[in-house]
């Protein structure tokens, strides 16, 4: 089942991105997620904008694909230097629908 990342970052010292926008895509790769956007152009068009700069989705083949890339050790220097130039936020949901109405997803 697909599973996605989300992450939500508030960029506060930019000196960690060029590093972490480098090298992390390919860790992502390695545990089968792509991006499917890594974008600043955040817009909020309903209820109380969040204070965040920069949103990145990432698809994974699975919740423990998603897990193996966020704990991969290789990663660890990347997510210290994020946390520590940021507050992030990282969600994982899969691609099911609650109601269980739509017909091309798997109810959730």
């Amino acid at each position: 089942m697909t599973a996605y990342l989300i992450a939500d970052i508030k960029v506060k010292d930019p000196k960690w991105i060029p590093d972490y926008a480098a090298a992390v895509h390919d860790l992502v790769h390695k545990h089968g997620g792509k991006y499917l956007s890594r974008s600043g152009n955040v817009k909020t068009l309903e209820g109380k904008p969040l204070d965040t700069t920069l949103i990145a989705l990432m698809a994974f083949p699975s919740e423990a694909a998603a897990r193996a890339f966020t704990n991969d050790p290789a990663y660890a220097p990347f997510v210290s230097a994020r946390q520590g130039g940021s507050d992030s936020r990282f969600q994982l949901i899969d691609n099911t629908d609650l109601a269980g109405t739509i017909s091309y997803l798997p109810k959730g």
